[in-house]
């Protein structure tokens, strides 16, 4: 009988072709929902491309050629290549809930019941933080052009292409979205054992230092403000996290420790007697 899933041992634990089996399935359901998003995209895509140019048309408009800040195409494929771009943006976060279901739905047989139980949180969390961190990243994206843009000479005038354009608004918007969900991976952490409040108390000074050195090169532009709008909003949710992570290991220095078949560690599981039976019968016409 084919293993599968379902009847694959209750620890999770599967043949290595079953995995990987598993992981190609996973995979392609992943990649299907991010060609419908996709569709959806290319479909769409003039509206969406008026909605993501809006920060470049808010730079100082004297660096721009006739007063106009418009985005120049250089090459004869430019055109087909930024439809594929953004088509595949917005596939990737319309199919959002998808592939991070794939990805619960491919680890979380190898997890406790416990552990599964906060998986969920993960996934109600991490979407709605993503797009927290491009919309903060849309909103700040004029700021940075406007820097630097504002550092070219008086005489002289500024011929933006839309690739370079198109790059930088989807490193914002990712590099923002991404930096958004490192604290749910704290919460995350902490919630299975891994670590502990007490480590991220100790250790406050230096996230807070590495958050700031992370802003300054990670964010395309490097301008301070940029780089504060993503490390100050990204300090004030790792508070949050050590907050719940506080009351968590409160919570549970107070009640006694469960297994995962909710019995405290000084009180004995039921015993199959059928199940023992069994085995010794059959180990009786083995010998």
């Amino acid at each position: 009988m084919k293993l599968t899933r379902q009847n694959a041992a209750p620890d999770g634990r599967m043949p290595l072709m079953d995995h990987l089996r598993e992981l190609r399935n996973r995979l392609i359901k992943a990649i299907l929902g991010l060609v419908a998003g996709a569709i959806i995209g290319w479909i769409f895509f003039g509206p969406i491309w008026d909605f993501i140019k809006q920060p470049y048309t808010r730079i100082p408009p004297e660096h721009c050629l006739g007063g106009k800040c418009d985005l120049v195409v250089h090459g004869i494929f430019d055109g087909f290549f930024v439809h594929l771009k953004v088509a595949l943006i917005v596939g990737a976060l319309i199919s959002s809930p998808i592939w991070l279901y794939q990805i619960w739905a491919f680890v979380a047989p190898g997890l406790y019941k416990r552990e599964r139980r906060w998986t969920y949180i993960f996934l109600c969390a991490a979407v709605p933080l993503f797009l927290l961190g491009g919309a903060l990243a849309y909103l700040t994206m004029d700021k940075g052009l406007k820097i630097f843009i504002g550092l070219a000479p008086g005489d002289t005038t500024v011929l933006v292409g839309v690739q370079d354009y198109l790059g930088y608004a989807q490193a914002m918007l990712f590099i923002f979205g991404l930096t958004f969900e490192l604290p749910l991976f704290v919460v995350m952490l902490n919630l299975v054992g891994v670590l502990t409040h007490e480590r991220i108390r100790k250790s406050r000074r230096m996230l807070i230092f590495g958050v700031f050195v992370f802003a300054a090169v990670a964010t395309p532009s490097q301008d301070p403000f940029t780089m504060l709008a993503l490390a100050l909003p990204t300090i004030v949710l790792f508070e949050f996290a050590e907050v719940i992570a506080f009351f968590h290991d409160r919570r549970n220095r107070r009640a006694p420790l469960m297994d995962d078949d909710g019995l405290s560690d000084d009180e004995a599981s039921p015993l199959d007697l059928e199940a023992i039976d069994a085995e010794l019968e059959k180990g009786d016409r083995a010998r």
